[in-house]
């Protein structure tokens, strides 16, 4: 019961930052639209379209994940966990090594690990800590 009490706690706190930031970044948008009409009187802000996050093209193509995870996991020496895996792909792709990548990295790594344990190509070491250790099976 404390556990679920605490992670209420938790996402409130994370809620109520995450308003904090977009009460913020709102109005920094409201200051940057009256600085573009004071040089551009007939400027309308609804012109400007968002800005979409699109992954740079160096993440993947499709296949490419799971050549590349295969391909470490071939070569290593022993069992490696997701973050490792990750960190590897990270590293021969030339990506920022930044926490938010590494991150979304370990995911899509995971992603690639699930299915292909499912078929076969590779099993988990469960006896491990926080992450789990990946090798080919032979």
């Amino acid at each position: 019961m404390e556990a679920l009490k605490r992670k209420r706690a938790e996402i409130t706190g994370e809620i109520a930052r995450l308003q904090a930031r977009l009460v913020s970044a709102d109005q920094e948008l409201a200051h940057l639209d009256a600085t573009l009409r004071l040089f551009a009187p007939d400027f309308v802000a609804e012109a400007v379209l968002p800005k979409v996050f699109t992954p740079p093209a160096s993440w993947s193509k499709r296949g490419e994940m799971s050549r590349a995870v295969l391909s470490i996991l071939r070569v290593a020496k022993g069992p490696l966990s997701t973050r490792e895996i990750a960190s590897m792909v990270v590293a021969q792709r030339g990506l920022a090594n930044d926490s938010g990548i590494l991150n979304i990295m370990t995911r899509r790594v995971a992603h690639v690990l699930r299915d292909k344990r499912e078929k076969g190509l590779v099993r988990s070491l469960e006896e491990t800590g926080l992450w789990l250790q990946w090798e080919v099976t032979r």
